[in-house]
Order: C-alpha cells, then sequence, then structure tokens
C-alpha cells in the first residue's frame, strides 16, 4: 500500500514561487508513473504535470514554462516547482502514483496565489 503525503503549500504573491513535495511510503512498489493533480475552488481536478517510469514528463499547457517536476530520490517522491504564479494556479494540489495496478493519491496541500 502506497502512502503519499505532499508538503510546501501556503500563501504566495502574483508572480512568487512555490515548491511542493510529494513524500511516498509503504515498502516495496514499482513505479510507472508520477504526477502532480489539482483542484480549484468549484471546478473539477485537473491533470497538472508527470513524470512516467522511462522519464518522459508533460505538463499542461496552462503551466509549462512555469512549473519544473523533478524525482526526489531521497523520499521517493516527487517535487513541483511553480515559478511566475498567477492567482488562477490558486488550487489544492495532489500527488497522484501508479504502481501498475492502481493509482494512489495524496491528502493535498493548498496553494494560494493573492496580493
Amino acid at each position: 500500500q502506497v502512502q503519499l503525503v505532499e508538503s510546501g503549500g501556503g500563501l504566495v504573491q502574483p508572480g512568487g514561487s512555490l515548491t511542493l513535495s510529494c513524500s511516498a511510503s509503504g515498502g516495496r512498489f514499482s513505479i510507472l508513473s508520477m504526477g502532480w493533480y489539482r483542484q480549484a475552488p468549484g471546478k473539477e481536478r485537473e491533470w497538472v504535470a508527470s513524470r512516467r517510469r522511462d522519464g518522459s514528463i508533460n505538463y499542461a499547457d496552462s503551466v509549462k514554462g512555469r512549473f519544473t517536476i523533478s524525482r526526489d530520490n531521497a523520499k521517493g517522491g516527487l517535487n513541483l516547482q511553480m515559478n511566475s504564479l498567477k492567482p488562477e494556479d490558486t488550487a489544492v494540489y495532489y500527488c497522484k502514483v501508479n504502481d501498475y495496478t492502481k493509482d494512489y493519491w495524496g491528502e493535498g496541500t493548498l496553494v494560494t496565489v493573492s496580493s
């Protein structure tokens, strides 16, 4: 059973930066893909970025050029570096892992972009 814990959320001004971390635990497991999703108030959860086992990385058009994901080998998880943040980036950000059999989700961390 994979457990995911996100951290690093908070309040940031427009144009600012924030780094989210996702720590994974639960014994030995093989990861097919890891990714970040977000859910803004009143909206459906949407995909932000993901990294597959082969190292390929993809980003949603809305964050391309501003967000960067990277593997955190020490924590067995995934980081999300967010730059040039906009008010529309305000959301709860979730980490998701697929271990070839099912998806696992964290509880999320809130990011608020506001002046």
